[in-house]
């Protein structure tokens, strides 16, 4: 099966640009997580094996892991988030020409809308990963790469709250009160430990410059 990561970036951005609904604003947001992984991948892997740093070889080789684990998830993500969109305007679409076709559809739509919202807070979820990473390396990372991981911390910030946008738009036409509750406490809580975090990486970051 192949992935939407199996394109060139050339053909990726001039898809994005195009009139095609898709890549949207969740895939979008998973697609430049990646790069604010990456970012944080690479001070790690710039610290790695240098003696200044051998203390914290243990700890970098556990980032690592986990950055790789991001990574994949990621990838994973940009080809959900456009399966759930078409599976929403696949419900859009169905016929509405009677009342039993109406409550067909509009349950259709009503479950199409959980997951293509699940999905984008699924992918925030995972910028906040990030940046939760990007606030503990950047006191031990390779100093001469350090701004790097305040980068990664400010890319992986920036893609979830894109991520967020894309899962509100569909909260507002959920019917079912208790999942859009339990929608919207995660993601203040996402956004509040992103900010946290995101801020501690920072700081750090400067103070280390």
């Amino acid at each position: 099966m192949s992935r939407y990561f199996d394109k060139s970036y050339t053909e990726i951005l001039a898809e994005s640009k195009s009139s095609s609904p898709t890549p949207g604003g969740g895939s979008a947001s998973a697609i430049v997580a990646c790069m604010g992984n990456a970012m944080v991948s690479m001070v790690a892997n710039l610290t790695s094996g240098k003696e200044k740093y051998a203390e914290h070889q243990d700890k970098v080789d556990a980032l690592l892991v986990k950055t790789e684990d991001i990574m994949v998830r990621l990838e994973d993500l940009v080809d959900q988030d456009m399966q759930v969109f078409d599976k929403f305007m696949s419900a859009i679409k169905l016929p509405k020409g009677t009342d039993d076709e109406k409550k067909v559809r509009s349950d259709a739509i009503e479950a199409a809308s959980i997951v293509a919202t699940d999905v984008p807070l699924m992918i925030a979820e995972t910028c906040v990963e990030i940046i939760v990473l990007a606030s503990e390396i950047c006191s031990y990372g390779n100093k001469g790469a350090i701004s790097d991981v305040g980068v990664g911390a400010y890319v992986a910030e920036a893609a979830m709250h894109g991520a967020i946008l894309s899962a509100d738009i569909n909260l507002g036409g959920i019917k079912n009160e208790t999942y859009v509750k339990q929608a919207t406490e995660k993601r203040n809580k996402l956004i509040e430990t992103a900010t946290k975090s995101r801020e501690k990486a920072i700081s750090i970051v400067r103070e280390r410059m």
